[in-house]
């Protein structure tokens, strides 16, 4: 294997994603040669590196796994979490390999989540430029009217400084509440309740219901299952691989 830079290392070795990966080198969780990291430009030799995190000593995985949760609500997407509440791991304890969330869902979210130990793809399904497809339903408060969703189609300044947008469908009301689907092509932490809330309608229930075109069709909250050869390969194109 050619010289890789660390995050991207970690990430071939299925213990994290890249971005999973810069996390841990600033929580000075990776050493390198018995030195810690502390720089995220380091790069790997694998032929003459050794790299451990929290100890043990990682290399990459020969064989890749690709996994869909249904990821129940109040569940942490992480591997670990220091207030001890339920991750995503729990569910994956007797996988051969360790597997690691692709993007991530709120605590209170529920639905489609993807889990792999291959970093290469698990970076271009989360990367902006390839516009992958999520589909997320909200109830939201008050009565959703379509100047709003056009408010939101047209983009939102978030947080963050960037901009955020979606299309929006209303599905029905219900009392003083709205059912509405949203459809976006970025991932930006908490986007979809940012938007809502900027129109003036915050969100009170969240899921995502489609992600990259695969769903939880057939699964309960808390089950999951392996993608096919197929759902592999279908992903794989939708990002160049």
């Amino acid at each position: 294997m050619p010289s890789v830079r660390i995050n991207k290392y970690l990430s071939l070795c299925g213990v994290t994603s890249r971005r999973g990966a810069d996390a841990l080198i600033s929580q000075k969780r990776v050493v390198v040669n018995d030195k810690v990291v502390d720089e995220k430009g380091v790069i790997i030799d694998d032929e003459r590196d050794v790299v451990k995190v929290d100890g043990a000593i990682v290399s990459p995985v020969q064989e890749k796994l690709y996994v869909l949760l249904y990821k129940p609500r109040r569940v942490m997407t992480t591997l670990h979490d220091p207030f001890r509440r339920k991750t995503v791991a729990n569910f994956f304890k007797n996988l051969k390999h360790r597997v690691f969330p692709i993007g991530r869902l709120d605590y209170d979210t529920d639905g489609v989540l993807l889990l792999t130990n291959d970093g290469d793809l698990a970076y271009r399904l989360t990367h902006p430029r390839y516009q992958v497809p999520k589909i997320y339903e909200a109830q939201v408060r008050g009565r959703f009217v379509m100047s709003a969703a056009e408010r939101i189609s047209r983009g939102i300044k978030l947080e963050d400084g960037a901009t955020g947008r979606a299309e929006v469908q209303i599905l029905g009301y219900t009392h003083n509440n709205t059912h509405i689907r949203l459809t976006l092509t970025e991932g930006r932490k908490r986007e979809v309740k940012q938007l809502c809330k900027a129109v003036g309608y915050p969100v009170f229930k969240l899921r995502r219901v489609e992600f990259a075109g695969l769903t939880v069709k057939g699964l309960q909250p808390g089950n999951w299952r392996h993608l096919s050869d197929t759902e592999v390969r279908q992903l794989k194109e939708l990002v160049e691989l």
